[in-house]
């Protein structure tokens, strides 16, 4: 993944084998967790949906690179994302991450970490509660994370693809429609696989939020209206 700052992206990524990511509601939390505490430094989130064996994230890049010993000031990044009570039983913790990032610049007053490492820190971190949770090894998601550009339309064609057995979604007219059909495809993803009638029955979207039934803090509802991101 290459991100620039000042563009608008849908990262995206999903179960090694098409298996499931999200077992119960404690472990949708825990992964909301961690999208506040790798993502938010470094980018405002358009929407986002978590889905039994995949994620939508839609994201506005404001850095590329974040000093780590900032990133736990970050207003917000330990906060706990938690839009109602905790029902599951089994609650998994975070496994120890060493200190030292391999990767990260080094320097003698910063060490810098890039957004690219901070999502597979994010997706490393949780396979591995997940796999202590359930005494299980190996990976969880797919080697390659995917990350589009929704505001840089080279090489966008129309139609409909089909990526890592996700469909994506392209248009006619991408500069001016696309991040608003990408848009409104994240936040309608649970319908169109049938896991809910309406997009506002599925709890692990930013549905909710965008129509105002549900004061989540994840989005920025400022930068949204800014690029003009509206619910078709």
């Amino acid at each position: 993944m290459q991100f620039e700052s000042g563009h608008i992206y849908h990262i995206y990524n999903q179960g090694n084998n098409r298996q499931k990511i999200f077992h119960d509601r404690e472990n949708y939390l825990f992964f909301l967790r961690k999208i506040r505490t790798h993502i938010l430094p470094f980018a405002d989130i358009l929407a986002w949906c978590l889905m039994p064996n995949h994620f939508h994230l839609m994201v506005y890049v404001n850095h590329t690179e974040v000093d780590e010993q900032l990133m736990s000031r970050f207003p917000g990044a330990s906060r706990v994302i938690n839009p109602g009570p905790t029902l599951s039983r089994t609650r998994i913790s975070d496994p120890e991450i060493p200190e030292a990032i391999p990767g990260a610049t080094q320097s003698r007053t910063r060490n810098l970490i890039s957004f690219n490492k901070s999502i597979g820190i994010m997706l490393a971190s949780y396979t591995r509660a997940i796999n202590k949770q359930f005494n299980w090894s190996g990976s969880l998601f797919r080697s390659e994370t995917k990350a589009v550009c929704l505001t840089e339309v080279n090489g966008i064609s129309p139609g409909w693809i089909t990526t890592m057995g996700i469909t994506q979604i392209t248009v006619h007219d991408p500069d001016l429609d696309y991040p608003n059909v990408c848009f409104n495809y994240i936040l309608n993803n649970p319908v169109k696989d049938k896991l809910v009638s309406k997009p506002e029955d599925w709890e692990f979207s930013s549905f909710s939020d965008s129509i105002g039934n549900r004061n989540g803090s994840l989005i920025n509802k400022s930068r949204i209206e800014e690029f003009g991101l509206r619910i078709l």
